[in-house]
């Protein structure tokens, strides 16, 4: 049962982020909050304030608007030096 309850508010935090609405959950600027996290604070809102259930998502297999615990680890994922295999070299003479 944990592990259903934890997928569907975790689809439902991806439903508020898809749908533009999540600055309504996460007051941050950029987003600072878990997508588990948008879906229960949506999921709460929808029993206290009145919105709506959103459709559940599919499990993206990218997140387009990662989240990260602070401004450090953001640079360290962004300061990462990304290699990719060389096949061959050819030089024009």
């Amino acid at each position: 049962m944990a592990a259903i309850a934890l997928l569907y508010g975790t689809t439902q935090g991806m439903a508020v982020q898809c749908e533009g609405l999540r600055q309504q959950v996460d007051t941050h600027w950029r987003r600072g909050l878990s997508y588990l996290k948008i879906g229960l604070r949506w999921l709460k809102g929808v029993v206290h304030k009145g919105r709506t259930l959103l459709k559940p998502v599919p499990l993206l297999p990218k997140d387009p608007d990662p989240c990260f615990a602070s401004n450090k680890a953001e640079q360290r994922y962004y300061d990462l030096i990304w290699f990719s295999r060389i096949r061959s070299i050819r030089c024009r003479t």
